[in-house]
């Protein structure tokens, strides 16, 4: 009697160790995992209220140096910049570039509106505050690209009909303001030619 129960120990406990072992086992792991030190979580980066307003007074200085003193006059006066399209500024359009927002194309001749082009640049460098450039280094991207490779940036660019995201009466009235600020550019530039020739 004492060698059957002696093998029917056994058996139970060869079936309770495969039922029950990989169970067990893990329930082991776990209970040494949680012994462990757990390691702290990174901490979250302190909001600083000063960061963008730096990281826009950068980008302006970076744009004044690419883009020279005409261009960042306009920027500066207008909010956005006009880039002449076509080899040489012959193509009979333009775009204007604002910040955060599509590249419109427009006909130099008519001022008609010819379409919007979506691109994006984002700041890869700090994602922990957001992946959002300063508002001038938006636009000095899309002006070097558009310098750089029109063709490229314009065929890899999501294409609208003007309208679909900026206000067409808006860019309307910014053509107008460009062409007001040009003129006033061009009647002042004989003033300061000749005062810098004294």
């Amino acid at each position: 009697m004492s060698a059957l129960l002696l093998a029917l120990l056994v058996v139970l406990t060869v079936l309770a160790a495969f039922g029950f072992g990989p169970t067990l086992a893990e329930r082991i792991q776990r209970a040494r995992r949680l012994e462990r030190p757990r390691p702290r979580p990174a901490a979250e980066p302190v909001y600083d209220p000063g960061r963008e307003r730096r990281a826009e007074r950068k980008a302006l200085e970076l744009l004044r140096e690419a883009v020279g003193e005409d261009e960042f006059a306009m920027y500066r006066s207008l909010g956005f910049l006009s880039v002449l399209g076509g080899a040489g500024g012959r193509g009979g359009y333009g775009y204007l570039i604002y910040p955060h927002r599509p590249i419109v194309a427009y006909d130099t001749e008519s001022g008609e509106l010819l379409s919007e082009y979506c691109v994006g640049f984002p700041d890869r460098a700090e994602s922990a505050h957001g992946t959002r450039l300063p508002d001038a280094d938006d636009v000095l991207a899309k002006w070097m690209s558009l310098h750089g490779d029109e063709r490229g940036l314009i065929s890899g660019a999501n294409m609208h009909l003007p309208g679909r995201q900026v206000d067409p009466g808006q860019v309307r009235r910014d053509l107008r303001r460009l062409r007001e600020w040009e003129g006033r550019r061009v009647a002042t530039a004989p003033a300061q030619h000749e005062a810098a020739a004294l």
